[in-house]
This record gives structure tokens, C-alpha cells and sequence, in this order.
């Protein structure tokens, strides 16, 4: 059985990062993990957060999911939203198994995650599954070139919360998706129930002892969304404290880009 990533909050990957962080705080001091994920432009810091998940991406594939029936329930929802014809890209992949879960529903997908042995795993996975129409790539989003207006839907499971600027991540999206399209996130909104962590995360993130955190509440990622030109199209909580589950459509006379 293929195990999957675990989308939840406390089982999920904030917590998995924040073990892993202080296990490697000595090799890797100041590392901000997974929040240059999707930008080029962090330098140093995207470095360790490749080596980080490149280190770890092993024991990463090997957690089983917390909360199944919350994932399988996100699974379907976003299925409701896709067709055989579809383009989706999605971002921060990790070790593929959402992509290849999703892949007999939709014409193609494009995977991509920053750590190289995270998509070397997934490919093995799609491999064994001979799963053919996911294409794995090694990439942030700066370095990735799609065109606007070209794609039908994009993932972002557990990702929007670890990125230094997620209004810049959000509007890029937007570009890329057509009139219609869909933006699919799940997303660790700690405003919501651990404000106090906008005190501690930035302590921790100095010391190395936690990765880069963005600390905001569900109505403040929603008006990101809505800011950028998304309707919220629905929105679930498997519970309190648990990642929230958005998607987002872009409003079918949406101007191009410059116009």
C-alpha cells in the first residue's frame, strides 16, 4: 500500500518539520525548511531547506497519514472539481502520492517539489504504479515556466503557511490558472487557535530550532485568496486545529494579466 502524506495539522507536516528540525539543529543552525520551497530568491536558506528534505525523505515517505478519512474526504472533493481533460500542476509534491492518487482523473499532471530525493522516491512510486501521466520535476515555482492562462488546477497541500510571501505564491497561480480553474489548498491557519506561536516562531526560526512559519487565521488566508481575484468556493475543517481545506476558483471573467 502506497502510504501517503499526512494533511493534517498536529500529525501533519508542521509537526513532522518542527521533530526534524531540532534533530539536525546542530548540522544545519538557522535552517528556514520548507519556506523557500517556492522562491529562489531565499539563497542560503533555500540550500539547507533543499538538504534538509533531501535528508529526510525517507523516513518522510514512510508516515502514515493521521487522519485517513479527512484525507480520502479531500481526495473527493477535489475530484468533483476535475475532468479527463484536465491540466493540473502541483506544488510542493513531496513524495507523490497525492499526484499519483489523482492522476487517472485528469489528462496530466506536473509535480514539483524542491528536494531532488523526495521526487526520486515519487517516481519510483509512479514507476511501480505505472502511473505515466504525472510528470516529477525538481523545481521551485520561480523556476518554473508556465504560461498564463494554461492551467486548469493547482495544488497546495500544506504549503501556503511555510512560504515567506504567500500573497506573491497566490497571485502567480492565479496567472497561470484559466478563467474557472481551480486553486486546491490545505493549510495550518495556527491564528486561528496558537497565536502565541507569532511570538515563539521567530525565536525559534533565530535559534534553529524551528523552520520558517507564518502564523495567520483562516479569514486572513481567505482574504488572500479573495484579494488575488479567487472565490471561495468551499471551505472544510476536519476539526479544531486541523488544516484548512479551500478551494478557490478564478472567476471566469478574470482580465489577463497587463490588461
Amino acid at each position: 500500500m502506497v502510504r501517503r502524506r499526512n494533511h493534517g495539522l498536529a500529525n501533519g507536516r508542521v509537526g513532522f518539520v518542527l521533530v526534524e528540525v531540532i534533530r539536525y539543529r546542530s548540522a544545519m543552525p538557522g535552517a528556514a525548511v520548507r519556506g523557500c520551497i517556492l522562491s529562489t530568491s531565499c539563497g542560503v536558506m533555500m540550500d539547507r531547506s533543499t538538504r534538509f528534505w533531501d535528508r529526510i525523505a525517507e523516513r518522510y515517505s514512510r508516515r502514515a497519514v493521521g487522519d485517513e478519512a479527512a484525507y480520502q474526504k479531500k481526495l473527493r472533493v477535489t475530484r468533483d472539481y476535475f475532468e479527463p481533460q484536465m491540466e493540473v500542476l502541483e506544488l510542493g509534491c513531496g513524495t507523490g502520492s497525492t499526484a499519483i492518487a489523482h492522476a487517472p482523473y485528469v489528462e496530466h499532471i506536473q509535480a514539483i517539489d524542491i528536494s531532488s530525493k523526495m521526487i526520486a522516491i515519487a517516481q519510483g512510486k509512479a514507476d511501480a504504479a505505472n502511473v505515466n501521466n504525472v510528470s516529477l520535476e525538481q523545481s521551485t515555482i520561480d523556476e518554473l515556466s508556465v504560461p498564463e492562462q494554461t492551467l486548469d488546477a493547482v495544488l497546495a497541500l500544506s504549503v501556503l503557511h511555510l512560504l515567506e510571501n504567500k500573497e506573491a505564491v497566490i497571485a502567480k497561480v492565479h496567472q497561470m490558472l484559466k478563467p474557472g480553474g481551480v486553486f486546491v489548498t490545505s493549510t495550518a491557519c495556527l491564528g486561528d487557535t496558537m497565536k502565541f506561536f507569532k511570538v515563539i516562531a521567530p525565536i525559534g526560526m533565530f535559534l534553529g530550532l524551528m523552520p520558517l512559519l507564518k502564523i495567520f487565521t483562516t479569514a486572513e488566508l481567505k482574504d488572500s485568496l479573495t484579494d488575488a481575484g479567487f472565490e471561495i468556493d468551499y471551505q472544510w475543517q476536519p476539526g479544531k486545529g486541523k488544516a484548512v481545506f479551500i478551494v478557490a476558483k478564478k472567476a471566469h471573467n478574470s482580465p489577463t494579466t497587463g490588461s
